[in-house]
């Protein structure tokens, strides 16, 4: 029986080519325009993209988000610049000497920025698109537009520091309010009580091991978007404040050069859950997310204000990114890594002062008893 030649890939259709890679995910559809220049023209089609952004990110499913990524460049940009997570490697250009030099060197113009260019910064122009996602499940997909209660030039919001709850506030009228919880249907383990949850540590361990955060912030003036989130948890506390709250804690680095005097920043990404059932109380292992925020924290842990945030959050949409996980995970902890330095070497010079004080208040003691005597 003869067979029949093998058709070419020239002679399947646009369609069937269209059907192949409308089923991949964004990087095998950027490899997969590699392959051929058929391959290569499909994939640029704006549809194949929204297919990969959604699956990654379902809270870009709205029609008001879309409209917003169709304004900045479309889908294939969008992912293109938020799927890579920022790094930032430059922490250790900076010792504690130079640091400690800043504040008396620079002037209040110098350390606050330039008045003009704040100006053109509006706290409106920035969304904030952030997804949660528990063992490949989405729990939680909310759509922030603007930052809140940051109206007014010169108000307190520029003075204080800088924070986003997003939980207390509404992305948009018909934004859901149900409570965000996880239960053992999705997948976490029940604990009897928490006596036994804090000798094992399962609960915890399940909880940080399967947590993925996105939270993407998009400047609509510069048609600019990134991801500040690192994906996977940097580090968590189990039972604070209290023995029902679990803290897990994301986030990245960000160049505040010319902003700040410590020239880089810590996004900090707060999620917090707290247990309202167990087994023992007759009902499923329950948690409730009672915070997602963000903060954004200079080498002293100090909080940097309402402010310089918004000249950071601008700089850090145009800065360095990269698709390695260990290579930003590298970075994070570069930085802990860093601060951990600095607050040794003042915690030492504070020491070594207080010793000179002790001396100098028993030399002066000594003194005195002399002259009595």
């Amino acid at each position: 029986m003869p067979v029949e030649p093998f058709e070419s890939t020239a002679s399947l259709t646009s369609d069937i080519f269209y059907d192949i890679l409308r089923r991949l995910d964004g990087p095998t559809l950027a490899s997969a325009a590699c392959v051929c220049a058929a391959f290569c023209s499909i994939s640029k089609e704006e549809t194949l993209w929204e297919n990969a952004c959604s699956s990654v990110w379902p809270s870009t499913n709205s029609e008001d988000v879309k409209s917003l990524i169709s304004s900045i460049g479309g889908f294939r940009k969008f992912y293109a610049d938020c799927f890579p997570l920022i790094v930032n490697k430059e922490v250790t250009e900076y010792q504690w000497d130079d640091y400690l030099d800043f504040p008396e060197e620079w002037n209040e113009a110098e350390y606050y920025g330039d008045t003009d260019e704040l100006e053109s910064i509006s706290p409106s122009d920035f969304v904030s698109i952030v997804d949660i996602r528990y063992k490949d499940k989405t729990i939680c997909s909310k759509v922030l537009w603007g930052i809140p209660n940051a109206n007014g030039f010169n108000g307190w919001f520029y003075s204080c520091p800088f924070r986003i709850d997003l939980l207390n506030y509404a992305a948009r009228e018909n934004d859901s309010e149900e409570e965000v919880t996880l239960s053992v249907s999705d997948g976490l383990p029940s604990i009897a009580s928490m006596e036994r949850e804090r000798k094992d540590g399962k609960l915890w361990r399940e909880l940080r091991d399967g947590l993925r955060l996105s939270w993407i912030v998009v400047n609509k003036n510069v048609k600019q978007a990134a991801n500040l989130a690192s994906w996977c948890p940097l580090s968590g506390q189990r039972h604070w404040p209290t023995e029902k709250d679990f803290l897990v804690r994301f986030g990245s680095v960000l160049p505040a050069k010319d902003i700040l005097p410590c020239q880089v920043v810590e996004c900090n990404l707060i999620m917090k859950f707290r247990v309202i059932q167990t087994e023992g109380e007759g009902a499923e292992t329950t948690l409730k997310l009672t915070e997602l925020s963000m903060q954004l924290e200079d080498m002293e842990g100090a909080h940097v204000n309402g402010r310089n945030s918004l000249l950071i959050l601008k700089e850090a949409l145009s800065c360095r990114r990269s698709k390695n996980y260990s290579e930003v995970l590298e970075s994070c902890h570069l930085y802990s890594k860093v601060q951990s330095e600095l607050k040794e070497v003042k915690m030492r010079n504070e020491n070594r002062l207080d010793r000179l004080c002790i001396l100098s208040g028993i030399a002066a003691f000594i003194t005195f008893c002399y002259y009595i005597l």
